[in-house]
């Protein structure tokens, strides 16, 4: 029988306030560098890592946020680039049928609180 070796959940916090800069690379291990985010725009917090945005998401609806105002993106910390790609912003009846969030204030009010709470 061959040794397994257990692999830990990739860390997943709910951020209301400016997180340090040790906890934001520690939570960037996980992805070389990158940390997933979903960002309620209404109430301003994020969850920032996770496996997939789904489980910020999670996090977030558990917490009070409504989906309508829950947008899933990146930051890359070497560049220090935001993007604004992922599944849960698949939402035609909000005139989004992309992966990207296509609005353009949106995507301000998402970059606006990720430099607050991460950058």
């Amino acid at each position: 029988m061959f040794p397994h070796r257990l692999e830990r959940a990739p860390m997943l916090l709910l951020i209301e306030d400016k997180i340090s800069d040790k906890d934001l690379k520690k939570v960037a291990e996980d992805f070389d560098g990158y940390v997933k985010v979903v960002v309620d725009v209404d109430r301003e917090i994020l969850t920032a890592g996770g496996k997939q945005h789904v489980e910020g998401e999670e996090l977030l609806l558990q917490g009070g946020s409504r989906q309508d105002n829950l947008w899933g993106g990146g930051l890359d910390l070497e560049t220090g680039e935001i993007d604004f790609d992922s599944m849960i912003n698949l939402r035609p009846n909000q005139d989004n049928s992309s992966r990207e969030v296509l609005n353009q204030k949106l995507r301000e009010k998402i970059t606006e609180i990720v430099q607050k709470l991460l950058v």
